[in-house]
């Protein structure tokens, strides 16, 4: 037996398919609107599906479930973000739901974005975009249909490509930087199959920054001034534009609009607490911070300085604090420089506040500030420095020179000042000096030019009272006195001191205290030392100080100074003492005058010579003189005498135990502490001791042409006369001359043989009488030349023992003539003499004498 049975289908329920109402593109965001309704009644746990799919061929890219848990609308609405621009490809959005989080609804239908649809240019997206930095974007290019992207270049960078739909290509560029460049911008282009080329730009920026240090404060009490910190800085072409709202939470004030740093408002009525909001925003995000403050707490007070009047050692300085702070203790400080700040309480109904600052320096240059403070609790801004020069005050010091004139009951007084401005602002306009002096009720006054600092006026012997005063475009300044002492010829003299030099420091200068000085001391000094004119200086010593360095900087090395120093009484000032001395002794004084004719003996020289040792022209003092004698020999200085005169008023020196008929070259200089000076040179030879001499070259010269030699070469310019003639009763031992000769052939002997000279002598007029040669002996010793007016030869003076007469001419080799001589004195003629000598002393002769007279 069979049976059939039949099985029928029973459809299972489903919830109906939701709807899509809208969906929204935002380009900018690159973000999909979504909105759809909501069935209220099976709301209860439903779960929602959404699919987000791209391109024609609804490839799903994006699935999520969403759960809604309550809703107040009949419309739900979800944003999806794409990481691709919108343009680039179509974007298409379904959703379903979940009944009973298991039961699917059908799909609901797509319903889709379009992207962009090119069918002649190449189209590049994003497009002028701003776009944030530090993030990751993708950059696509949509060409006409048909036309394939080669190639992509993002900031002069080619990337790889990446297809998202028909034709369409992209880029992924991650971490976007901020060009260096001067238009922050990111450059894109694209090449297709065709080469041609598309090109775009973006700006690129960063989002605004949590505002920092928020601060409100008030400076009247009706205006509330807002402060903050940006942060980072932006560039002035960024194209994120910022906006900076101020909201007062606790009152209805509307927002209000600020700077990018700061903010103003006025204060709300009757408001002590307020709490405020700053919101920053721009086109990548927005940012806030708040800030609550009690409004007295928070005066700031801002000040005006209405006016600085300086006087000479002080200023006025005057200020007004704006607004209605009288309620409050306000406090204020005042400076005029960065070391010193007076601080007062100001009160003032008027709110005008004033100051006087002492202990100023006169005619100086200063800056004035001041702020204040309210309660003590916030300290306003200083005020922008304010100059201003103090008044000057002129000081003046006064001295005086004091002459006796030619009428004893007359003095010459010359009143010298110097004026003081301390501080060195500007130059003070002195526009002149009043000078007035008193004695005994009579008054007198003489007014001075500024340019004049001295003063003469004649006096008697009386005792005056004079005082300086200078006159300045602001009034007379205070009045400097001196007096004049009474004329006293009893009055002691002063003590005269030399001072010891120094090299380095300077004068120290001391002298002995006296109970007299009531007043002090004054020490004057010339700035150009003793010499004339003389620019005088002096200088104040308080009472109880007995000594003054001066430093060496001030004076110049070798050059005498005197310093008079006066002592100080009520009535006036009386000569104590007069210091002379060098700040530095210098060896270069000049060189002593030599007074002729000088003195000499065969054994010693006698020197004088002129000098003022006290000159004050002198740049050392003069200890005394050195003399030095050395004999000159064959071009050599040998035997050398010193002779040391430690008096230098002694002006005369001898000096024994020289040789005969020696030359000695002689130097007299002046000495200092620091060595001898400029000398004085000159050359003297000693005189001969011809007595026997002479007898000798007269006996021998009848016998040996040997002695004649000797006696010419003896002395050159003394005693050939008296070779030939002695005088009568003389008696000459033999002997002696005999022991002459040996003497002197032995010395000739040992001397180098010279070359022979040759020439023709004659011999004039040639016996003097006893008289003559007697006088001739005892004269100065002759160290003339032959001849004015001529120069000796070699040979003239080899061959000369005489002083030069007119009667006499030494012939030349070339023989030639002199002046014939007196008919009554016939010549006696030496023919062809040949000589060989060795310093000067002849030989012998080549040829034998002939008519000598005797």
């Amino acid at each position: 037996m069979s049976c059939n049975c039949v099985m029928s289908c029973v459809p299972v329920w489903q919830p109906p398919s939701p709807s899509i109402i809208h969906l929204q593109a935002i380009s900018d965001k690159q973000s999909l609107l979504v909105s759809w309704l909501v069935n209220h009644s099976s709301f209860l746990g439903n779960i929602y599906e959404i699919q987000i799919s791209r391109t024609e061929n609804y490839n799903v890219i994006y699935n999520r479930n969403l759960s809604l848990i309550s809703m107040d609308s009949d419309e739900c609405t979800w944003t999806w973000t794409s990481d691709v621009p919108l343009e680039c490809v179509d974007h298409s959005v379904r959703i379903r739901y979940f009944y009973n989080q298991s039961v699917p609804s059908p799909w609901s239908d797509w319903i889709t974005n379009h992207g962009a649809q090119e069918k002649v240019k190449t189209k590049i997206f994003p497009l002028q975009r701003l776009m944030r930095e530090h993030t990751s974007a993708m950059f696509c290019c949509v060409p006409p249909r048909g036309v394939n992207i080669t190639s992509m270049i993002f900031n002069n960078n080619n990337y790889p490509l990446i297809s998202i739909g028909a034709g369409v290509k992209a880029i992924a560029v991650d971490n976007l930087t901020i060009p260096t460049a001067y238009i922050k911008r990111l450059s894109l282009s694209c090449n297709n199959a065709t080469g041609k080329i598309a090109h775009a730009w973006n700006y690129i920026s960063f989002p605004p920054q949590k505002p920092r240090n928020l601060s409100c404060v008030t400076s009247d009490m009706t205006t509330v001034i807002c402060t903050w910190e940006s942060g980072r800085k932006r560039d002035p072409f960024d194209r994120n534009k910022q906006t900076h709202t101020v909201h007062i939470g606790n009152s209805d004030q509307a927002p209000i609009n600020c700077e990018p740093s700061s903010c103003t408002f006025p204060a709300v009525p009757q408001l002590e607490e307020y709490n405020i909001s700053l919101v920053v925003k721009d086109q990548l995000g927005e940012e806030t911070e708040s800030y609550s403050f009690n409004i007295s707490d928070r005066v700031f007070p801002v000040v005006e300085v209405n006016r600085v009047s300086p006087g000479s050692t002080h200023t006025t300085v005057s200020w007004i604090v704006p607004g209605n702070l009288t309620q409050l203790n306000l406090l204020c400080q005042v400076t005029t420089d960065s070391d010193s700040t007076t601080e007062l309480s100001c009160n003032n109904a008027s709110g005008l506040c004033q100051v006087r600052l002492e202990h100023l320096l006169p005619n100086t240059c200063y800056s004035t500030r001041v702020r204040c403070s309210a309660n003590g609790r916030l300290w306003g801004d200083w005020t922008q420095p304010i100059s201003f020069i103090t008044y000057p005050l002129v000081t003046l010091d006064v001295w005086r020179r004091i002459k006796q004139l030619s009428d004893p009951m007359s003095r010459q007084v010359t009143l010298l000042w110097t004026p003081h401005v301390p501080g060195s602002a500007v130059t003070v306009n002195i526009q002149g000096y009043v000078v007035q002096w008193s004695q005994e009720g009579q008054n007198w006054t003489e007014r001075k030019d500024s340019g004049q600092t001295q003063a003469e006026v004649s006096i008697n012997l009386g005792q005056y009272d004079f005082s300086v005063q200078a006159v300045l475009h602001t009034g007379s300044t205070i009045p400097a006195h001196i007096t004049i002492p009474q004329g006293d010829d009893g009055e002691i003299l002063p003590v005269k001191k030399r001072l010891s030099s120094s090299t380095a420091a300077g004068f120290n200068l001391s002298w002995v205290e006296q109970d007299s000085a009531t007043c002090g001391y004054i020490v004057e000094w010339c700035i150009l030392g003793n010499t004339v004119p003389c620019t005088l200086q002096w200088l104040k010593v308080p009472e109880g100080n007995n000594t003054l360095f001066l430093p060496a900087r001030n004076f110049k090395a070798g050059c005498r100074y005197t310093f008079k120093i006066y002592r100080c009484t009520e009535n006036g000032h009386r000569l104590l003492e007069v210091q002379t001395g060098y700040s530095q002794e210098l060896k270069s004084v000049q060189s002593p005058s030599l007074v002729e004719p000088f003195q000499s003996t065969i054994s010693s020289v006698t020197l004088e010579w002129s000098y003022d040792e006290d000159d004050p022209a002198h740049s050392a003092f003069i200890t005394g003189y050195l003399v030095t004698a050395q004999a000159v020999g064959s071009g050599t200085l040998l035997d050398l005498f010193n002779v040391l005169v430690a008096d230098p008023r002694r002006k005369s020196v001898t000096i024994e135990g020289l040789e005969q008929n020696q030359e000695y070259a002689f130097s007299v200089s002046a000495l200092t502490k620091e060595g001898p000076g400029q000398p004085t040179n000159i050359t003297i030879r000693t005189r001969t001791n011809c007595e026997l001499h002479n007898i000798q070259c007269d006996l021998g010269l009848l016998s040996f042409p040997c002695s004649l030699l000797f006696c010419l070469s003896s002395r050159l310019t003394s005693v050939l006369k008296e070779i030939f003639t002695y005088p009568a009763g003389m008696n000459i031992k033999t002997p002696e001359f005999d022991s002459f000769l040996h003497e002197m052939g032995e010395r000739l002997q040992s001397q180098k043989v010279e070359e022979c000279s040759c020439c023709d002598i004659e011999i004039l007029n040639t016996r003097p009488l006893l008289d003559e040669t007697t006088a001739l002996r005892d004269a100065e010793p002759m160290n003339t030349l032959p001849s004015p007016g001529s120069q000796p030869s070699p040979s003239d003076l080899s061959l000369s023992c005489v002083p030069l007469q007119t009667e006499y001419c030494p012939q030349s080799v070339k023989q030639t003539s002199c002046n014939p001589p007196p008919p009554h004195s016939p010549p006696v003629t030496i023919t062809r003499v040949c000589l060989d000598s060795i310093g000067g002393i002849c030989l012998g002769f080549s040829t034998p004498l002939k008519n000598i007279i005797l």
